[in-house]
């Protein structure tokens, strides 16, 4: 998936080879039929060095897997009898389905489309994400809490946004 306009992955191969080959960036863009500027940004975020190709852990779900989870479901088969054909764990399948709608919502694409999304690096920090969070662990620094019970806190806070439950010892 890309923005509309956005490379290829074809483009993105001839981007960084040509940028490899020491070829400037208006160069570049009039091969791609692109704005330099565009160019320029792809190049910035990764700091002039081409990004590793992504791979899939050698555990994880496939899509062929995901789409064997979905045909399972669909024809109303429990999740031991799904884990036990793909000769994976119940529990994989169980939050495999559950991390993704349910029984009754489980579509395979939009599951692998998720996984691959989810397994970007790096990730934005928790702090940077939520205002509120960062405000009130700013707050509990500035009043001399220590970092572990501030940290405390944050997990609590965390925990409560996602529903679950954390077990921290008493301070």
């Amino acid at each position: 998936m890309g923005r509309p306009g956005g490379l290829s992955a074809a483009g993105k191969k001839e981007l960084w080879e040509r940028w490899r080959a020491g070829e400037s960036i208006s160069d570049i863009a009039r091969a791609l039929k692109k704005p330099p500027g565009s160019i320029h940004g792809m190049l910035r975020v990764t700091g002039g060095i081409a990004p590793p190709h992504r791979r899939r852990p050698a555990l994880a779900l496939t899509l062929a897997e995901r789409e064997e989870i979905s045909r399972g479901l669909a024809s109303g088969d429990s999740m031991r009898a799904i884990a036990a054909r793909l000769v994976r764990h119940v529990s994989t399948v169980s939050r495999e389905v559950n991390r993704n709608g349910g029984r009754g919502r489980y579509r395979a694409a939009i599951a692998e489309e998720r996984s691959w999304e989810k397994a970007r690096r790096p990730k934005r920090c928790i702090l940077a994400a939520n205002g509120r969070l960062r405000d009130v662990v700013a707050k509990k620094l500035r009043e001399d809490w220590s970092p572990d019970n501030t940290i405390a806190i944050m997990a609590i806070a965390v925990c409560r946004t996602i529903n679950v439950s954390l077990m921290l010892p008493s301070f």
